[in-house]
């Protein structure tokens, strides 16, 4: 999400969250998840390394609305299989973070949007790379897919 979308966190109501959907992206033949390096990120300064995704349209079905954000910051076709896992960021608990399944329907990435990077690191390595919170459970998960 570029700065000019940001949005004022502050002026979310109690019990009221920015959505933000993200893609955990495997490839079964070489047992890999797909994370993108941020640019400067609006909302957490201290983030770098995430999985792709972003905050889906008002009223936007959240599914459909991740296959196409993932398409435009990294150009890889997913399914999306559906939601694995939530939870409130522990870095701004007004961000409810989706975690979904996907499934690659192509194979050429390129970084685009907010994005300068993207890597194929194991379920293992994920953790080194990211500067933000992985929740044990998602890690677990994580660890767990084949």
């Amino acid at each position: 999400m570029n700065t000019k979308n940001k949005r004022d966190l502050r002026r979310l109501q109690n019990s009221t969250f920015l959505v933000v959907t993200l893609g955990i992206i495997f490839d079964p033949k070489t047992r890999k998840i797909l994370i993108g390096k941020r640019r400067k990120d609006p909302y957490i300064k201290k983030l770098s390394w995430s999985f792709p995704g972003g905050a889906p349209g008002y009223n936007a079905d959240l599914e459909r609305s991740l296959e196409k954000i993932i398409f435009q910051k990294t150009g890889l076709k997913v399914k999306n299989l559906g939601c694995v896992f939530a939870r409130i960021f522990k870095e701004n608990k007004k961000v409810l973070l989706m975690y979904y399944l996907c499934e690659t329907i192509s194979r050429s990435i390129k970084p685009k949007g907010d994005l300068e990077e993207l890597k194929w690191v194991s379920p293992e390595g994920i953790e080194k790379h990211f500067t933000t919170s992985l929740d044990s459970r998602l890690k677990e998960y994580l660890m767990n897919l084949k």
